[in-house]
């Protein structure tokens, strides 16, 4: 073993003459700030997702439990449709609340645009069933009226999020 012990007692020498303390952090600061900067450095996310989403069909843009149901343009939630309410009313036990954030969906029947209004249903714990993230429309949370991904549960006796019902408020017309 007194080989091993030679040989590790001179690159520990050589080491010690030829680098100081400052230079040895220095060097651990480089590795540890290069390491930081790894996560910045270019991905291609969508390489392992092979499962492309079906293109959704006639039923299920009319079907108010489907994601592609075309009021469910800017959904971030669990569809009451699903969770023993209807697009439009909240299931028993539940109280919509009466903020909510909007978004513009198209119509594929009439080819109109129509103003929706995303409202929460509070009171019970999350559904579950049927979630629902589309975010069609949806802005930066420093315009909350159009972000979806707060909790709408305000102005009700619970803040508690259960389900989302969408409403057609009317039609959009464009700006001349």
């Amino acid at each position: 073993m007194n080989w091993l012990d030679q040989i590790t007692e001179n690159l520990t020498r050589k080491v010690a003459q030829e680098s100081s303390r400052r230079s040895f952090i220095g060097g651990i600061g480089t590795a540890l700030i290069g390491g930081a900067a790894i996560p910045l450095l270019p991905v291609a996310r969508a390489a392992g997702n092979h499962d492309q989403p079906a293109e959704p069909s006639d039923a299920d843009l009319d079907d108010p439990t489907s994601c592609a149901y075309w009021r469910n343009c800017s959904i971030d939630g669990f569809l009451c449709s699903c969770c023993g309410g209807s697009d439009k009313v909240c299931p028993p036990g539940t109280e919509q609340s009466p903020i909510t954030w909007i978004g513009t969906c198209k119509n594929p029947a009439d080819g109109k645009d129509y103003i929706i209004s995303y409202n929460d249903c509070c009171g019970k714990t999350s559904c579950g069933n049927c979630f629902c993230n589309t975010n069609l429309g949806d802005r930066p949370t420093y315009r909350p009226h159009t972000a979806n991904d707060i909790n709408w549960c305000l102005g009700v006796s619970s803040q508690t999020y259960h389900c989302t019902v969408t409403l057609v408020i009317g039609v959009a017309t464009k700006k001349a």
